[in-house]
């Protein structure tokens, strides 16, 4: 993938960061914590179905892309029976119980909120089997402009609230976040139109649905532990605290999913470009190589987000001020997920899923223990604590058993790093209100010393830039 590819794939990251950051200060204003605790439900709700009724098919289109002709089949294969299965299930749930999706996510009794949360989740599942498509064609910029449409038409609908409304209620901002949700399938589903218009009437050969169960359907346990590992934590707040709880968490988890570009930025273009290595026999020393490179933005994001945390309590109402503390340990989940991609990468080279499945079961189990006993001393820093070193074990399990099935990769500092930074996040959140100036040192110290450890990665940088800016001022000159 050349660097036009991958801007195109980073636009995406980065356009939504920069519209979450002015739509999150919007949300927080106008929306009660508890309001935005229940659309952190629908999330979870939304990538568990994701999760499951993907059957883990839709890694496996990944993963036999470039190895198969008939790509029309391959998708219809792929998308069509986690498609027919939820489709199913919800139309069964909205007969039997018509209010029963909305008590379970939003203790609302409503049976147009329990419709809508349908559409939404719906929506999610078709939405991913679509990118996946521009995923794999290495089509960056639409992907990026399937992403950030949406987050566009989602903070629109909030502005017209914020200019026109007197009162805010839950049900504008369900309204808002599906019509954002199904915006992104019907984008999605036009850009990638000359794909799957063919496989409506592509047919599928038993063998060809064998080979893709046979690598995805053990991931179907690891998917659903790793949901499980990715929403514990809420699903504990809601349970053993509060919804006001859920908010503060959400609202540092969006914070920190936005500092975390880099993650959503690397694992869009990762996949079909290490299969891509693959198959051209060149693997080991690129991923090695970009191992250490994203080791090193890991961990200076961060550094940067804990030394400009107090910047939170400028921007948001009083009632998320445990937002800054909290923030830090929330980059855990994209970030570490993120190096795990990477580090851990010859499990899929290898085609050994069960071990993934192993790796966020183990995680997972540490995070619903870490949960049950610091969700109800600490609320949304226990929770926050709790997933922080729970992502750190599932990169270190997951790197072990890729060593083991595939080639050893450098890890020592792999490891250190990423403990090192996990440590300091943790503390932040039990201590950082009582020793503020002490964990702005610490921070800083992280820093300096990462930036001696990565100088070869953070002069790559710079050269890079160096050039892009000596080609721009050529051809401007020009």
């Amino acid at each position: 993938m050349n660097k036009r590819k991958i801007l195109g794939f980073a636009l995406g990251p980065l356009g939504s960061a920069l519209i979450g950051f002015a739509t999150l200060p919007m949300l927080a204003w106008f929306f009660s914590a508890e309001d935005i605790g229940r659309i952190s439900m629908l999330q979870v709700a939304s990538n568990f179905a994701v999760v499951l009724f993907t059957f883990g098919l839709d890694q496996s289109y990944a993963r036999e892309y470039h190895e198969t002709h008939d790509k029309p089949a391959l998708l219809k294969a792929a998308a069509a029976p986690g498609l027919l299965a939820l489709s199913l299930l919800l139309i069964v749930l909205l007969a039997a119980s018509p209010g029963l999706l909305s008590r379970a996510l939003f203790e609302l009794d409503n049976t147009t909120l329990s419709v809508v949360a349908a559409l939404s989740i719906l929506a999610s599942l078709v939405s991913r089997f679509l990118s996946v498509i521009l995923r794999m064609e290495e089509k960056g910029f639409a992907f990026s402009m399937s992403q950030v449409l949406p987050k566009a038409l989602f903070l629109a609908v909030v502005g017209v609230y914020a200019l026109r409304a007197t009162q805010f209620h839950f049900a504008m901002l369900l309204d808002a976040y599906t019509a954002s949700i199904v915006a992104v399938m019907l984008v999605y589903a036009w850009n990638t139109r000359h794909a799957w218009l063919p496989a409506l009437s592509a047919s599928i050969g038993r063998g060809h649905l064998g080979l893709l169960l046979k690598f995805g359907f053990p991931l179907i346990f690891g998917g659903v532990a790793s949901w499980a590992l990715m929403a514990m934590d809420r699903l504990f707040l809601r349970q053993l605290s509060s919804l006001t709880e859920l908010g503060i968490f959400s609202v540092a988890a969006s914070i920190a999913a936005a500092a975390g570009i880099v993650s959503g930025i690397f694992t869009t273009v990762w996949a079909p470009t290490v299969y891509r290595w693959a198959a051209e026999g060149d693997a080991q020393e690129k991923i090695d190589a970009v191992t250490e490179h994203l080791l090193a933005a890991v961990v200076l994001i961060f550094v940067l987000t804990g030394m400009l945390s107090w910047v939170i309590s400028y921007v948001l109402p009083a009632t998320y001020d445990r937002v800054q503390y909290i923030v830090a340990a929330s980059l855990a989940p994209p970030l570490l997920y993120a190096l795990s991609e990477c580090a851990a990468v010859g499990i899929g080279l290898a085609r050994k899923s069960m071990y993934s499945m192993l790796a966020s079961f183990m995680a997972a189990a540490f995070n619903v223990v870490g949960n049950y006993l610091l969700v109800p001393r600490l609320g949304a820093g226990g929770a926050a604590i709790s997933t922080a070193v729970s992502f750190l074990l599932f990169l270190i399990v997951r790197t072990e058993f890729s060593c083991r099935v595939w080639h050893v990769v450098p890890r020592a500092r792999l490891y250190g790093a990423t403990s090192a930074v996990t440590a300091a996040s943790v503390g932040f959140v039990l201590f950082g209100e009582q020793h503020r100036g002490l964990f702005m040192a610490l921070w800083m110290a992280i820093g300096l010393m990462s930036i001696a450890l990565f100088r070869p990665s953070l002069t790559l940088v710079m050269q890079s830039c160096a050039q892009l800016w000596h080609g721009r001022r050529l051809k401007w000159s020009s």
